[in-house]
C-alpha cells in the first residue's frame, strides 16, 4: 500500500517534488509513524524501481523457460508488458520516468537491470531470426519499436476510459507480431 500511494505520488508530481509529509497525508497517516515502515523518499523510489524490474526480469526468466517458438516467447513478452502497463501503470511509469532520481550506486544497478533485460530480448529475436520464424531485422530497433509501442499506452488516460483489456492487448500484440515475421 505504501508503495502504490508512493508511485502514484511520485507519477502525479514527480519524485523531487513529493515529499514524505505528503505522502503520509495522502495514506491519513502522521509522518512520523511512515518513517516507522520507510527509511526514506529514495527508498521508497528504489523500491519501486527495484520491484518493476525484477517482476520484468522474473517474466523474461518464465519465457526463456517455455518449450515454444520465439514467436509465441515475444508475444508472451508483449502481453506481460501491456499488463503491468494497464495493472501497475504507477508504479511502471515511476520506473520508466523516475528512475532518473535515483542515487548514483542505485541508478547504476537499475540501468544494468534494465540492459540486461533488453538484451535477453534481444536474444530472443535474434534467436526468431536464425530459425527463421522471423523476418531478418535489426533485433535492437525491433525491441526498441515494442517497447516504445507499449509504453504508448501511458498515452491513453487509462484512468477515465473503460478499456476493453483483451481485446487492446491482442490488436497491440498482434501489430508488433505482424511486424516481425514473414
Amino acid at each position: 500500500m505504501i508503495y502504490h500511494a508512493a508511485a502514484t505520488l511520485f507519477r502525479t508530481r514527480g519524485f523531487s517534488a513529493s515529499s514524505m509529509r505528503v505522502l503520509a497525508e495522502k495514506m491519513g497517516v502522521e509522518a512520523p509513524s511512515l518513517y516507522n515502515h520507510i527509511g526514506s523518499k529514495s527508498e521508497l523510489l528504489r523500491n519501486i524501481c527495484f520491484r518493476i524490474a525484477n517482476e520484468f526480469l522474473n517474466n523474461m526468466k518464465q519465457v526463456q523457460q517455455l518449450k515454444s517458438d520465439e514467436r509465441s516467447k515475444i508475444e508472451a513478452i508483449i502481453r506481460f508488458h501491456i499488463f503491468m502497463m494497464l495493472n501497475h501503470y504507477d508504479e511502471v511509469y515511476v520506473a520508466n520516468h523516475e528512475w532518473r532520481q535515483l542515487e548514483d550506486i542505485y541508478r547504476t544497478d537499475f540501468l544494468n537491470l534494465r540492459k540486461q533485460y533488453e538484451q535477453q530480448f534481444i536474444q530472443i529475436i535474434s534467436q526468431g531470426i536464425k530459425k527463421g520464424e522471423l523476418k531478418k531485422v535489426n533485433p535492437s530497433i525491433a525491441v526498441l519499436v515494442i517497447l516504445s509501442a507499449v509504453r504508448g499506452l501511458e498515452f491513453l488516460n487509462l484512468k477515465k476510459k473503460q478499456l476493453d483489456t483483451p481485446n487492446l492487448t491482442t490488436e497491440i500484440t498482434d501489430h508488433l507480431i505482424k511486424g516481425l515475421i514473414q
